[in-house]
């Protein structure tokens, strides 16, 4: 629906990607996170973690297929979406309520790790974190690109690139 807010959350997944095919023959994909806040105690001074927030996550379509690509377990991301809310009977009898986010966008968190890029290669849009890659070899972890690979580098000399380098100027027709 139209203006629905969103929100934006960051945790750590706490499962692979599920990816799965609807039987229309359409990608989707289930993921799940939870954001644990962390608090101080105010008397002894310490922190601990708060209660986690824990968020069912799900995407469609050729973005669904990059996240499969792309994320893993322990990964903590930054996802973006809007939230639902949905009502069910558990096994035990019991009703429950879950939050689930459909996902507009998701990416690494880059503040204890490093993430390599690549643009997808149906549409040319930017794709997963490997470009494709199994998971588990998405990128995550290396080290930053030597000079003479760094796409942002004109001839791996820093501070000497045009717009031509980056693939085009404003005037490129967009894919959409």
């Amino acid at each position: 629906m139209a203006g629905e807010p969103l929100i934006t959350v960051v945790g750590n997944l706490v499962a692979d990607p599920e990816p799965r095919v609807s039987q229309a023959g359409k990608s989707w994909v289930t993921f799940r996170i939870a954001s644990t806040p962390r608090v101080r105690d105010r008397q002894s001074g310490d922190w601990s973690d708060g209660e986690p927030l824990w968020l069912g996550c799900r995407a469609f379509g050729e973005y669904a297929d990059n996240i499969a690509a792309s994320l893993t377990k322990g990964m903590r991301v930054i996802v973006q979406g809007r939230l639902t809310q949905r009502s069910y009977t558990d096994n035990q009898g019991q009703q429950r309520t879950s939050l689930d986010l459909d996902v507009e966008e998701v990416g690494p968190s880059l503040r204890f790790a490093t993430a390599q890029v690549s643009r997808g290669q149906s549409r040319g849009q930017v794709g997963g974190f490997g470009g494709g890659q199994p998971a588990g070899q998405s990128g995550w972890n290396k080290p930053a690109a030597a000079p003479q690979d760094n796409p942002w580098t004109n001839s791996g000399q820093q501070g000497n690139s045009s717009p031509a380098d980056f693939g085009g100027g404003f005037d490129d027709e967009q894919p959409f």
